[in-house]
C-alpha cells in the first residue's frame, strides 16, 4: 500500500517538474521570439513603422568606411515616414576616407531631409566632418571639438631588427614603391611625397570647413594647425551654430525646417550579423536582466579598431606621457 502511495507522489513530482520547465520553455521562446522581432525592426530601420517621426542615427567610436552605415544612411533618406534626421556625434574620429564617405552619404541625405548634428563628448577630426555635412551643428558647452588635420604614422623598426639580428630585404619596381616603409631608413623622397599627400588631404579638409561654415581659416587662432576647441570656442569661431542637446535641435527643427511639433524621435540602426539561435537566445537572457552582448562586443571592437586603422587618418587623442 505504502508503495503505491510513493509512486503516486513520485508522479506528482515528475508532472510538477515537467511543468516547470514547459513554462521555462515557453517564456524561452516569446523572449527569443520578441528579440527577433525587435531585431529585425531596428537592422531594417523601421522601428518608427508608418508613422511620421524625426530619425535618429547614431555615430560613435572610431570612424572607417562603414558601408552598413552608408546603407542605412540612404535608407533613411527614402523611407517617406521620416521627416527630419538628427545625427547624434559622439567620436575622436578615424580614417578620413571613412569620414569623406560619411559626409557624402549625408549630404546626399539633406538634398531629400533636413539634418541638424548633435555632438556629444568628442566630435573631432573625421567625426566634425561628419558634422560639417548637416545643416545645423549642436554642440554642448564642453564637447571637445575641431582637430582638423590629417596625419600618416608609421613605425621605424630598423634598430630593433638590428638587435635581434633579422635583416629585411625586398625586390621592388622603384624607389617609390611600398614607402614608407617600417623596415627601412625614411628617405628624403619618400618622406617628400607623404608629406605632399598629406598636405593634399589637409588642404580638402580645410575647403570643407571654409565652404560649409563660411569661414576663413586662417583667421580662426589655431584651426590649421589641428588644435582642439570647447564646444563654446567651437561656437564663437562659428565652428558649430549653438549650444544645445537634442531638445534644442528639435525645437530648430519645428521652427526652421517646418517640421510637424511633437513627433517622436525614433532610433535607426544598421543592418547588423545574425549570431544563430543559441546567441540569439543568450542575448534574449542578458536583455531580460539588463545586459546587452552587443555592447560588451562594440566596447571590444572600438578598444580594437585604432589598431586597425590604415592609410590616412584624422583622428584625436590626448597626447600619452
Amino acid at each position: 500500500m505504502s508503495t503505491d502511495v510513493e509512486r503516486v507522489v513520485e508522479r506528482r513530482r515528475l508532472k510538477r517538474r515537467v511543468s516547470v520547465w514547459r513554462i521555462a520553455a515557453v517564456l524561452l521562446g516569446v523572449l527569443f521570439v520578441g528579440t527577433l522581432v525587435m531585431r529585425n525592426s531596428e537592422s531594417s530601420g523601421t522601428t518608427g513603422g508608418i508613422l511620421p517621426h524625426v530619425a535618429r542615427i547614431t555615430i560613435d567610436g572610431v570612424i572607417t568606411n562603414d558601408r552598413k552605415m552608408i546603407s542605412l544612411i540612404d535608407r533613411v533618406g527614402k523611407a517617406s515616414q521620416v521627416k527630419g534626421v538628427i545625427i547624434e556625434v559622439n567620436s575622436p574620429g578615424g580614417t578620413t576616407t571613412g569620414g569623406e564617405a560619411l559626409y557624402d552619404a549625408i549630404r546626399r541625405l539633406a538634398k531629400k531631409k533636413p539634418v541638424v548634428a548633435t555632438c556629444g563628448t568628442l566630435a573631432t577630426s573625421a567625426a566634425y566632418i561628419v558634422a560639417l555635412a548637416t545643416d545645423r551643428i549642436f554642440v554642448y558647452g564642453n564637447t571637445i571639438t575641431g582637430s582638423v588635420g590629417v596625419i600618416f604614422q608609421w613605425a621605424n623598426v630598423t634598430e630593433l631588427m638590428k638587435t635581434i639580428g633579422i635583416q629585411f630585404e625586398d625586390v621592388k619596381s622603384g624607389s617609390l614603391k611600398a614607402v614608407p616603409s617600417p623596415f627601412e631608413p625614411t628617405t628624403d623622397e619618400a618622406r617628400k611625397v607623404t608629406e605632399e599627400m598629406v598636405d593634399d588631404a589637409m588642404k580638402w579638409f580645410i575647403g570643407l570647413v571654409k565652404t560649409r561654415r563660411q569661414v576663413l581659416p586662417d583667421t580662426i587662432p589655431g584651426l590649421t594647425e589641428g588644435r582642439i576647441y570647447s564646444g563654446r570656442q567651437a561656437v564663437e569661431y562659428m565652428l558649430a551654430d549653438q549650444i544645445g542637446d537634442e531638445r534644442a535641435a528639435r525645437t530648430w527643427l519645428v521652427k526652421e525646417r517646418g517640421i510637424q511639433p511633437g513627433l517622436r524621435v525614433r532610433q535607426w540602426k544598421p543592418v547588423t550579423e545574425e549570431s544563430g539561435f543559441l546567441g540569439l537566445a543568450a542575448e534574449s537572457l542578458a536583455s531580460a536582466f539588463g545586459f546587452s552582448g552587443s555592447k560588451f562586443a562594440s566596447l571590444f571592437d572600438d578598444a580594437t579598431a585604432v589598431l586597425k586603422l590604415d592609410g590616412l587618418v584624422s583622428v584625436w587623442h590626448p597626447a600619452g606621457n
